[in-house]
């Protein structure tokens, strides 16, 4: 199990968190997600083996955010 932060822009209120962790959680090796509009940070919780932070953050942006490099 790995744990992973991202700095994600354009999330402004509860409801944009709740986008975001629905997107997360629906991806396979994904066991939790956190989202915070008010620091911009995302965390989540994946199994090593079906998740990666590139599959994470590209679920992120299809989601209608933005991921700081």
């Amino acid at each position: 199990m790995s744990q992973r932060s991202f700095q994600v822009e354009g999330m402004a209120c509860a409801g944009c968190e709740d986008a975001v962790v629905d997107a997360l959680t629906s991806l396979s090796g994904v066991e939790d997600a956190e989202a915070n509009h008010e620091t911009g940070s995302v965390t989540v919780d994946y199994r090593d083996d079906e998740g990666d932070a590139e599959t994470i953050a590209d679920a992120i942006e299809n989601a209608g955010y933005d991921v700081a490099d």
